[in-house]
């Protein structure tokens, strides 16, 4: 009886709601993709990271999205257009500016055309940038996506809406959508990694790679190229692996006697947690050790072990996926080309972040490409925006720089069920709006979910009486068929 007054005592309304709420929710989620939070034995927590099969046949079995965080100019990359060179320091015309929201552009501002060379890229059959001559070594098995567009014009909401469905923080990103729906291929890694250079997080911050109401197994775990790899991975100094597996032993037996009395199941994604984090104190430094790669390797990607660098990203994320990583995010921050200095215009630092990622990003594909994991992995490269086709000048500067264009920009897609060597969409001869064949951001996200096996339509979780989805409520977004192989 004492026994019993205790419970009654713990289960406040706050307990009582999390019971039949969250529990219902997850079983209704678990239902949903075939998988429960528990083990069929009943009381044993089965992994929930475990792979599983998607309910449609699927092209791609894990994903590389490269995120240009700041958002590179498409005019200075893959959408040159001649005629806006031609009119370089004329009066824009007033259609452009007219019932807009810009962010920082004033008064009537001047075009710019593009202070860069370009050069035809024949896999493609069009002008790419010669500031990434690496990219024609991978052309041929790219689409690029000219027609891209989004209704955010501001850095963080424009990324959250890319990266997680919605523009405001608390939704979960497309790599934990994707953890939670396929779950991880290596027991002893992470199902979602994001890894980040650049000097500074993406403007969105971390909300990008949170889980949000899904459970918090499939937040997207950030690795360092630098140090440890992850924050607090290796053991305080005098504790022995048998001492902690004895104290993770203890500590899972409060944890399921816990579950046992309130059924919360946030207590089984703690002892999850628990118990990957001490399994990738073994496999983390094994697949993140740079110094075993060999002089070509390093030299091929530009890595330098101990450097934080997204060449070192790039490098690591090759291993990752090669060892079964479902998801692997790299975030690399300083496209944002506003030209208020040498910090962020088109003469200098531009040139400078391309000369970055270029050889990187070809030596990536490289081996993606060489160990047939290409075949399966699809890759996505690009910003949350576009540019303007004016010159900012923001303040009177005369550094070359372009605003915020949410309207349209580009991005390449490779690999996972791709067309290879393919162009979708275009724009006017300013670069200023979709002339064709426009895809949204939720276009997109819709056709990463097909992809990898699922209904974007139904692919669903029940939270706050909703069925949320990563492509949102409404109707309308819809996979872009024209651009699969």
């Amino acid at each position: 009886m004492g026994q019993a007054r205790n419970d009654l005592a713990a289960a406040t309304r706050r307990t009582f709601l999390r019971q039949g709420l969250s529990l219902g929710a997850i079983a209704m989620g678990a239902s949903a993709m075939g998988a429960s939070a528990m083990g069929a034995s009943g009381g044993e927590e089965a992994s929930a990271l475990a792979p599983k099969k998607p309910p449609l046949p699927a092209r791609a079995k894990r994903v590389l999205y490269l995120s240009m965080s700041g958002a590179p100019p498409q005019h200075e990359t893959f959408d040159p257009k001649p005629k806006l060179n031609e009119l370089d320091g004329t009066l824009c015309p007033e259609a452009l500016i007219e019932g807009k929201r810009l962010a920082f552009i004033k008064g009537h501002p001047k075009l710019l055309g593009s202070p860069h060379r370009t050069s035809r890229v024949d896999p493609l059959g069009i002008e790419v940038s010669d500031l990434l001559p690496g990219f024609r070594d991978y052309a041929h098995s790219v689409t690029v996506i000219r027609s891209m567009h989004t209704d955010q014009f501001n850095h963080a909401p424009a990324e959250m809406l890319l990266y997680t469905g919605n523009q405001n923080v608390g939704k979960p990103s497309m790599g934990s959508w994707a953890t939670w729906g396929l779950g991880s291929m290596n027991e002893n890694l992470p199902g979602f990694v994001v890894m980040v250079s650049g000097g500074s997080d993406p403007t969105g911050g971390k909300s990008l790679w949170s889980s949000g109401f899904l459970p918090s197994e499939y937040q997207g775990v950030r690795l360092r190229s630098a140090g440890d790899p992850v924050l607090y991975v290796s053991d305080p100094k005098g504790l022995s692996r048998p001492m902690r597996r004895r104290m993770l032993d203890a500590l899972r037996d409060l944890n399921r006697s816990d579950h046992e009395r309130h059924g919360d199941p946030e207590t089984l994604a703690r002892i999850a947690q628990f118990e990957l984090a001490y399994r990738m104190q073994v496999a983390v430094p094994e697949v993140t050790d740079l110094s075993m790669e060999s002089p070509e390797t390093l030299a091929s990607y530009g890595a330098v072990p101990g450097q934080a660098s997204f060449a070192n990203n790039c490098l690591l994320a090759r291993n990752l996926l090669r060892e079964g990583v479902r998801f692997v995010q790299l975030y690399d921050w300083g496209w944002d080309i506003h030209g208020t200095g040498k910090g962020d215009d088109l003469i200098t630092h531009f040139p400078m972040k391309c000369r970055e990622i270029d050889r990187p990003i070809a030596a990536l594909m490289r081996d993606l490409e060489a160990t047939g994991l290409l075949e399966d992995t699809l890759v996505l490269f690009g910003g949350e925006f576009g540019r303007t086709p004016m010159l900012e000048a923001r303040g009177g500067s005369k550094f070359l720089g372009r605003d915020h264009q949410p309207d349209c920009f580009s991005m390449w897609v490779a690999g996972g069920g791709v067309k290879a060597g393919h162009v979708h969409g275009s724009t006017d001869d300013l670069g200023a709006s979709i002339h064709e064949d426009p895809v949204s951001v939720r276009d997109l996200q819709a056709t990463v979910l097909h992809l990898l096996g699922f209904d974007p339509e139904t692919f669903r979780f029940p939270y706050q009486g909703l069925q949320q989805r990563l492509i949102g409520p409404a109707q309308g977004p819809r996979v872009v068929k024209e651009i699969l192989a």
